[in-house]
């Protein structure tokens, strides 16, 4: 891989082709995976990115690597390679919520090492910040993802792990609730929404008393717990709590996306103010907690209003911040 000097962003994880099932029966494939869907939504956003896994050369691998392309993204992995792409079947209920299979044995984006992901970001001298989560918390995949997460925490990188459970794919529950747990102890910033919380079992009367049980019990600084329409409430460390939401009510028309959508807004927010990994361990900026979460939510909301996961650009996100009000507490 050339190397880019001015790569601020790795992610690592899945790449995939979403067959979204249509009214009329037909299937259509999108680009997708959680993963995948956040790298190009901060790329789009201004921020150069490294994608770490290697992706196939059958049709839809070609296609996935031209996505990224065009958004921008860098490949640390640029020659294709021979095992196929993954693929997730999506059925889309009346309320716009997706539900997934997946088929991923002998996949592309599983054909990689801790080594070979250390390997890339090794060199990269401005990367900041590196992200996972998704499918990439299965317990099958931990000897490749951990110690590479140890690794970036090892050299000063901010760590972020987005829940984002996927519990239908997952054959053992129980194990997989426990990996999940232990992988989120190498984040500085955990994602999670109110359904990962409930999916994980954790103590407390709510989705909020979950999130700061979750924070307590691990080594993060930050969570970021999104409800829905209900908006999303940040939470620190020092025990802050921030929430915000619109005040507009919007069309939605799929989620899809919606949530990797919301953690680019975060991701982008957080290096335009340059937080260092602890930011949120003492007492923080309301008004900064207050642009993180906004932004989080503008771009999630650009998403929704869209078949699939079309991430925004800086410019409709930043259009929508100036246009819709807010609610913010703290």
């Amino acid at each position: 891989m050339q190397i880019n000097s001015s790569i601020q962003v790795a992610t690592a994880g899945e790449a995939l082709i979403d067959l979204i099932n249509n009214a009329d029966g037909r299937f259509e494939p999108c680009l997708g995976g959680a993963v995948y869907n956040l790298t190009r939504a901060i790329a789009r956003q201004g921020v150069t990115t490294l994608y770490l896994n290697p992706l196939s050369r059958d049709r839809f691998g070609r296609r996935l690597a031209q996505g990224l392309l065009d958004d921008g993204v860098h490949l640390a992995a640029p020659q294709a390679v021979q095992e196929v792409t993954s693929l997730a079947v999506v059925n889309v209920n009346a309320q716009g919520h997706p539900d997934y299979a997946f088929y991923r044995e002998g996949v592309a984006d599983r054909a990689t090492s801790a080594d070979a992901l250390t390997q890339a970001c090794a060199p990269l001298d401005n990367l900041s910040l590196v992200c996972t989560g998704a499918l990439a918390l299965s317990p099958d995949d931990a000897e490749i993802y951990l110690p590479w997460l140890a690794a970036q925490r090892q050299a000063g990188r901010t760590v972020v792990i987005d829940a984002n459970l996927r519990p239908s794919v997952m054959p053992d529950l129980e194990k997989y609730r426990r990996h999940v747990l232990a992988a989120l102890q190498y984040a500085d910033v955990i994602k999670a929404s109110d359904e990962d919380l409930v999916c994980l079992e954790l103590p407390g009367d709510g989705a909020l008393a979950q999130a700061q049980h979750l924070l307590q019990r691990s080594r993060a600084s930050v969570m970021a717990l999104t409800l829905g329409p209900e908006g999303a409430v940040l939470l620190t460390r020092h025990g802050q709590v921030f929430a915000a939401r619109e005040m507009e009510p919007i069309v939605v028309v799929d989620t899809v996306g919606a949530g990797d959508c919301f953690l680019a807004g975060l991701v982008v927010a957080m290096l335009a103010h340059q937080l260092p990994s602890n930011w949120g361990a003492s007492a923080v900026s309301a008004e900064v907690a207050s642009q993180l979460l906004t932004s989080a939510i503008a771009s999630a909301s650009l998403c929704v209003m869209r078949r699939g996961c079309v991430p925004p650009t800086r410019t409709e996100v930043l259009a929508r911040l100036a246009g819709v009000p807010y609610s913010f507490t703290r």
